[in-house]
């Protein structure tokens, strides 16, 4: 687990800074036993690619490119809940998550798209944040 920076946020802040937990991990998949490498590549605005209102961020999976879909109205929501915004970093932490999560269960280590629901994206950005206040109160 690569981490780049260690810096949290106050309860004031409007944005979170997050170690770097997700943007180039290793998961185990499920069914060979194998450690899969996964690396961030780019966030894309997906409205111009796809003609979808989503946040597709891309990974190199063993060197296959992955996307995962985050819904852009669950920026909207997440505001709306906390007050605080999901910054480019955070999303990326996010589909890191959720995409070891997939790969440990075994979901698809053969597809090259993952669409996460508002609620989905929300859950593992609770996980993210939980697993980064572990490592910041070690």
């Amino acid at each position: 687990m690569g981490m780049a920076l260690a810096h949290w946020y106050s309860e004031s802040s409007s944005a979170i800074v997050f170690l770097a937990m997700f943007e180039d991990f290793t998961a185990t998949d499920r069914w060979t036993k194998k450690p899969v490498h996964c690396i961030y590549q780019a966030l894309i605005v997906a409205i111009a690619t796809r003609h979808a209102d989503a946040i597709d961020i891309k990974f190199l999976v063993d060197g296959r490119t992955v996307s995962v879909a985050l819904p852009h109205p669950a920026w909207v929501e997440y505001k709306k809940r906390t007050g605080k915004l999901i910054t480019d970093s955070l999303a990326v932490e996010i589909a890191g998550h959720y995409l070891k999560s997939a790969l440990e269960a075994g979901e698809g280590l053969g597809r090259d798209m993952y669409s996460l629901t508002i609620e989905e994206t929300l859950n593992h950005l609770d996980a993210v944040v939980t697993a980064m206040q572990a490592l910041v109160g070690a």
